[in-house]
């Protein structure tokens, strides 16, 4: 079983920058690969990044420029830097575990808000 705890979110102005944190925890849990998905109201899920270790990592082409993802494996914590932040990008991220190799997310955090403001 794997336990992820997310922080960071909060509440911020339009070009400002907040970084979120996954610490992941739990059997075999360096074996997972851990991702950040945001959700909007009324809009589905979608992923933002992923990262396995610094060689195997990947962020979405809509944030990419703004965004970096990063992991210390030795806490394996996750982090999801975001810069020059956009009213668009007001949502819950959640923080989620798949093992690497498997296609599905078997675990997620609870979610943390980002709310940017104009």
């Amino acid at each position: 079983q794997v336990q992820l705890v997310e922080s960071g979110g909060g509440l911020v102005q339009l070009g400002g920058s907040l970084r979120l944190s996954c610490a992941a925890s739990g059997s075999r849990v360096s074996m997972y690969v851990l991702a950040w998905y945001r959700q909007a109201p009324g809009q589905q899920r979608e992923l933002v990044a992923s990262i396995y270790n610094r060689f195997a990592k990947q962020v979405a082409d809509s944030v990419k420029d703004r965004f970096t993802v990063s992991r210390d494996a030795a806490t394996n914590t996750a982090y999801l830097q975001m810069n020059n932040l956009k009213v668009e990008d007001t949502a819950v991220y959640f923080c989620a575990a798949k093992f690497r190799g498997m296609a599905e997310v078997s675990h997620w955090g609870q979610g943390t808000q980002v709310t940017v403001s104009s």
